[in-house]
């Protein structure tokens, strides 16, 4: 199949960017998107052209690392899928492709298809983990818990933190990485010692980076591990609870 792409190309943060046209000839229905990218690339680099950045690395639909603006959805046209998981066979012989980094304030774009998501780093610094105790691991079901509540948090815990929530909210919110990242902590036994502390530290944190929530619920429907927007009522309900919790520890009324 042969399909024409208008790529984002932009040298850096500074500098002004535009799209270009490439034409991609010869490719499988079974390769990858990604894999059509690097197919394009060598292209470009056998012809003494720069190649086009992109994230990648796992390119297994885990670790999150790869996002692109596939006709202006993010992930691409095929729901619940990564982008490296996205297949070309979702497309026609003639197609012409618009491909593009994340749009959001609190993803800068660094060169290309590449943008800056550490703000997400700085979220999960600020209270995503658990301090117990670490050795070796401890017998199994040593510590309960509930079937509902693990079930919900191994949910949660399906966030890869690829940025698409955030791409697609019209107010470049991150609430549901957020919420996906604080619950699946928050409804564990071991995450109760720091459960308000975290909740209070991870939302004041996003709040720095990213827009607020409007319960829009674009961000669910474009999430590839489709994360549910009951996080972020979850979320809601111990933020607030922990900010009360927070006055009276400082005897502030």
């Amino acid at each position: 199949m042969n399909v024409t792409l208008k790529v984002w190309r932009q040298e850096g943060p500074s500098t002004p960017g535009g799209f270009v046209t490439y034409d991609a000839s010869d490719i499988s229905h079974e390769m990858s998107f990604l894999e059509m990218l690097d197919t394009v690339n060598e292209q470009l680099v056998a012809a003494g052209e720069v190649p086009i950045e992109f994230d990648h690395d796992c390119r297994e639909g885990i670790c999150g690392t790869c996002g692109l603006m596939i006709d202006g959805i993010p992930h691409g046209p095929q729901r619940s899928t990564a982008t490296c998981q996205l297949h070309m066979r979702k497309f026609r012989d003639g197609d012409v492709i618009t491909i593009e980094p994340w749009r959001a304030l609190g993803f800068p774009i660094v060169r290309d298809l590449v943008v800056d998501r550490s703000a997400f780093d700085r979220i999960i610094e600020a209270g995503g983990y658990i301090t117990v105790p670490t050795g070796s691991a401890p017998d199994a079901n040593l510590v309960p818990v509930p079937k509902d509540a693990s079930e919900a948090a191994m949910d949660a815990a399906a966030c890869i933190g690829c940025g698409a929530c955030v791409a697609v909210c019209p107010n470049g919110a991150a609430q549901l990485f957020t919420a996906a990242k604080i619950a699946h902590l928050n409804l564990l036994p071991q995450g109760q010692a720091e459960r308000w502390a975290r909740t209070v530290n991870m939302v004041d944190t996003m709040e720095e980076f990213f827009g607020a929530c409007s319960n829009i619920g674009e961000c669910t429907s474009a999430c590839p591990k489709d994360i549910s927007l009951d996080f972020i009522a979850l979320m809601n309900r111990d933020y607030a609870s922990g900010k009360v919790k927070q006055r009276r520890l400082t005897g502030q009324h």
